[in-house]
């Protein structure tokens, strides 16, 4: 299966951006949709947005629509998400995971139905 490594993450400070990438090897990168979560401490994990496998469809949770977005380059097996207007709620740990069910333009928001999830980075935004 498909092994997935994020980067990115960091300090910022409330209205700042950053961009995070999710580098993907192993498999077929277009096989998958790709989503990014998110979990700050003492929370549940929850989704941030998701990307169908043609890079056609997205899906952004509320909170993070118009100031997120999620693309994907399949030629370098890559899935971004730019983060401006970054807030403190936005504080958290950020994953990116792999989802092969489906048609190529499916988009999920459940986080069980991906089957494959990076190790995190951190994006901590300071008031």
């Amino acid at each position: 299966q498909v092994q997935l490594v994020e980067t990115g993450g960091g300090l910022v400070q409330a209205g700042g951006s950053l961009t995070l990438s999710c580098a993907a090897s192993g498999r077929i990168f277009t096989n998958y949709g790709m989503g990014w979560f998110r979990q700050a401490p003492g929370r549940e994990r929850e989704f941030v947005a998701a990307i169908s496998r043609n890079g056609g469809n997205t899906y952004y949770t509320d909170s993070v629509r118009g100031r997120f977005t999620i693309s994907r380059d399949n030629a370098k097996n890559t899935v971004y998400l730019q983060m401006n207007n970054l807030q403190p709620e936005d504080t958290a740990v950020y994953y990116c995971a792999a989802d092969r069910t489906g048609s190529s333009r499916k988009v999920s928001a459940d986080g069980y139905e991906y089957d494959v999830w990076g190790q995190g980075t951190e994006v901590t935004v300071s008031s």
